[in-house]
């Protein structure tokens, strides 16, 4: 199996990986491919695009993922994103909440892979990145084989080369977003099966990971995988991928060493007319299973929001803790 570069991926996640989330994992990680969070095509088309698709340098490899069904406003959001130098755009087939399926995108569309196809095509016609897809095993009483199967022979006839499937189907009708996360179970072998019988395409697993040596074993089957929430509260996972995942020798920075780096782009942030609070929200699991981790959470969450604040909170909170 060929090395993938979205060997080891960090998840949009809404509300979570921002442009200072992202420059900050960057620092943890040269090689993990990175997602913004989703941005409706109605966001790009009608608002104010440089907000949404800015992102810094240091982010590559970078993916903006889009939300929508509309091929060509799917096209013409895909050339925005190959013109602010994005490495990849990805179409989000997975997210169950309803403000999503209002929207007529997310999971409610596993249900058309033919217009998920129309809609790879318009966008493979209009840029030379490459367009993903994020899909879920099926929706509702879906037979997850079957509507796998199907999803993956359509859309991948469109011109779609990489699938970043999360192993579980989604229930639209009665479970809350957050009871999607881990209901129905995660069907991680209808991943692996779907990698065997498409071999030449790039399969990504995504859903319930949060330990290296699970990325390692799924890494036996599949491309790559993607890892969410547990890449947010414990972002120091990361330290271990450049080596572990893409076999990439690198120094192995202290918790500590990767938040000092961290300090002089806050302070240019700052600078420039953000709040702390909109950096250190992203740092609260830096410290996790630390001695103090807990006064660091407390010590930022509780004065972070305060005006005038800056790298003297971070520096003070540090302070609390002792690395083991």
């Amino acid at each position: 199996m060929a090395i993938s570069s979205r060997r080891f991926c960090v998840a949009p996640m809404l509300d979570w990986t921002d442009r200072h989330e992202r420059y900050f994992l960057r620092l943890i990680s040269a090689n993990a491919w990175l997602y913004t969070e989703m941005v409706t095509v109605g966001a790009l088309m009608n608002g104010d695009n440089h907000r949404h698709l800015y992102f810094d340098k240091s982010e590559h490899p970078i993916a903006l993922q889009l939300g929508g069904s509309d091929p060509q406003a799917l096209a013409e959001c895909a050339k925005m994103a190959e013109d602010y130098g994005y490495d990849e755009v990805n179409i989000n087939v997975g997210c169950p909440s309803d403000r999503v399926q209002k929207g007529a995108f997310g999971a409610c569309l596993m249900a058309e892979p033919s217009l998920i196809a129309e809609c790879v095509d318009a966008m493979c016609s209009a840029v030379d990145i490459p367009i993903t897809v994020k899909n879920r095993l099926g929706i509702d009483d879906q037979n997850e084989e079957e509507s796998l199967h199907q999803f993956v022979d359509i859309v991948a006839q469109a011109g779609c080369e990489t699938f970043i499937i999360h192993a579980r189907k989604a229930w639209l009708k009665g479970l809350s977003p957050k009871e999607n996360r881990d209901v129905p179970p995660l069907n991680y072998k209808l991943v692996y099966q779907i990698k065997q019988e498409y071999p030449e395409l790039e399969i990504v697993i995504n859903g319930g990971i949060k330990t290296m040596e699970a990325c390692l074993d799924h890494l036996q089957y599949v491309d790559g995988v993607m890892v969410g929430r547990e890449a947010y509260h414990n972002p120091y996972l990361l330290m271990q991928v450049d080596n572990a995942i893409y076999g990439h020798a690198s120094d192995v920075l202290s918790r500590k060493q990767v938040l000092q780096q961290y300090f002089s782009y806050v302070e240019d942030q700052i600078k420039q007319g953000s709040h702390l609070k909109h950096m250190s929200r992203h740092l609260l699991g830096l410290f996790q299973g630390q001695t103090g981790a807990k006064a660091w959470r407390r010590h930022l969450s509780e004065n972070a929001h305060k005006e005038g604040v800056g790298i003297e909170l971070l520096q003070e909170a540090m302070g609390m803790v002792v690395e083991c």
